[in-house]
């Protein structure tokens, strides 16, 4: 792997919500080796940044590469070759963008990270939660109600999404197997969502000694566990048995705000599924039910955001799109500039979202030793949030661990 040395760029602090003065940085070994003014270093590759913006490479912290249909139900028909098909091109897609790493919320395995890894796919390095767990009845059990079979072992892209467990020896064992083919971390589900055609929004899954128990067994094995979540008491529920993220958390009230921010817990907010969805209902064949739900959670959205800023939690990045619509992904920029600064936003899809991911000081960030993902940008990304659209159109340069994905300078 060449050195590589950018000179005359200009670093976004997304912390501080600043852009440096022109200084040079040196790649080696896949990490940054030196910032500083008039580097030199004869063997490396050089690339005039010419005044551009550098800013570390995206994190999303939500992603669902496997589940492409927006209509879960029907990735009963879609076998494991066609699904993995699909992904290929979403995960690439995801690169192109800026997306350096995706935490995958469900439905990705070891096999489809380790393709990465390898270099079989150029895509973002994946942190996976194997399938999600859920109870009978949960957010996860896509069964019809006419459906009074278990829970099969089937091979096609809905049994990669999710598994049933019920009680605690249930529950365990789940984590554990999950935790022995691979995931970076666990899923679960504790209320209703709007995807699943059963379940009420507003209503708690799990109970917490079952929770307690989920938590138990990942942190045993030194990961953590994000949790499906819209309701106010299934949030609370969560965050006192250990859970660490939020996902979603629209209906999130201000005690449970300042609950999660004691417990130094992070949300994960994904506002433009709502959005993409919505325009799409027609072509999802979602029932009335769905949509209303998908209704109550796409209002509550912004106003989430906000509360949780004001208690103090740590917000991340997703976007948690299905089917066709994940070309939108950057579109959760703009949707989240109607409450927040550019610099909130851009530091909750790289520095906060490193945390997530437990790459402090790894990703996220530009400074010595860091892994090199970074992106040379047109335009001032805390002036101009466009400069993430048009599906990396604007970004002038993408390298991940080093090596030079995209440059057209």
């Amino acid at each position: 792997m060449h050195d590589i040395l950018f000179v005359n760029a200009r670093i976004i602090d997304t912390e501080a919500g600043l852009a440096s003065d022109l200084v040079d940085v040196r790649i080696s070994g896949g990490r940054i080796a030196e910032i500083g003014p008039k580097l030199d270093c004869p063997a490396a590759t050089r690339i005039d940044a010419n005044g551009r913006f550098m800013l570390a490479g995206l994190i999303d912290c939500h992603v669902h590469p496997f589940l492409a249909d927006a209509n879960i139900s029907r990735l009963a028909e879609v076998p494991p070759t066609l699904m993995s098909a699909r992904a290929v091109r979403i995960l690439e897609r995801m690169l192109q963008r800026g997306f350096t790493s995706v935490r995958d919320a469900a439905g990705a395995d070891w096999g489809i990270r380790q393709a990465v890894e390898e270099g079989l796919i150029k895509g973002p390095r994946l942190f996976i939660a194997g399938r999600a767990l859920s109870q009978t009845g949960g957010h996860g059990d896509f069964r019809s109600r006419t459906d009074d079979h278990d829970v099969c072992h089937c091979q096609h892209a809905l049994a990669f999404t999710s598994r049933i467990a019920d009680g605690i020896d249930d529950v365990r064992r789940a984590v554990r197997e999950e935790l022995r083919k691979g995931a970076d971390q666990i899923k679960i589900m504790v209320s209703g969502g709007a995807s699943s055609p059963h379940d009420p929004l507003e209503r708690n899954q799990y109970s917490p000694s079952e929770i307690s128990v989920i938590v138990e067994e990942a942190e045993r094995r030194g990961t953590y566990v994000m949790a499906h979540a819209y309701g106010a008491d299934a949030i609370r529920v969560a965050l006192e048995c250990g859970v660490r993220t939020i996902e979603h958390g629209n209906m999130i009230d201000q005690a449970t705000a300042e609950l999660a921010a004691a417990k130094g817990a992070y949300l994960v907010p994904t506002l433009t599924t709502y959005e993409v969805l919505a325009e799409t209902a027609s072509e999802s064949s979602w029932s009335e039910a769905m949509l209303a739900k998908l209704a109550l959670v796409r209002e509550a959205g912004l106003e989430s955001i906000r509360i949780c800023r004001a208690a103090g939690v740590k917000l991340g990045f997703g976007t948690d799109l299905l089917g066709d619509s994940f070309d939108e992904q950057s579109r959760e920029f703009l949707i989240r500039s109607q409450v927040e600064s550019p610099a909130q936003i851009l530091d909750s899809a790289t520095r906060v979202n490193a945390e997530i991911v437990g790459q402090v000081d790894q990703l996220g960030v530009i400074k010595s030793g860091a892994i090199a993902d970074l992106l040379l940008l047109d335009r001032n990304p805390l002036e101009y949030l466009s400069v993430l659209q048009d599906q990396g159109e604007h970004i002038a340069v993408i390298v991940k661990d080093g090596a030079i994905i995209k440059n057209r300078l």
